[in-house]
């Protein structure tokens, strides 16, 4: 099976243990193996950043069209107490 980026991935099997002797602990198996994680936790990390892009981009458009269906609302319900008052007439002073 292959990493992201095309290249095998290898087991971690024998992380700390060196196979070339190193003093850091760490061989050319190793560092493949760290490098293959790290290109996967990268692409889950691009993967989710599309889709918060996606979800803020659905999200403004829910928002205004709730601007626009509030505005709308407004509008109608205001032109309903002007019709509402001509009906009845003008209103005696009190």
């Amino acid at each position: 099976m292959s990493g992201p980026n095309g290249e095998p991935q290898v087991p971690a099997g024998n992380v700390g243990r060196g196979e070339e002797g190193d003093d850091d602990g760490f061989g050319e198996a190793e560092y493949a193996a760290i490098n293959s994680m790290l290109d996967q936790i990268n692409s889950c990390l691009d993967h989710l950043e599309e889709k918060n892009d996606h979800l803020h981009a659905r999200l403004k458009e829910l928002l205004e069209s709730n601007r626009q269906t509030r505005l709308d609302f407004q509008q109608q319900m205001s032109q309903g107490e002007n019709m509402q008052a001509d009906a009845q007439g003008p209103q005696p002073d009190i």
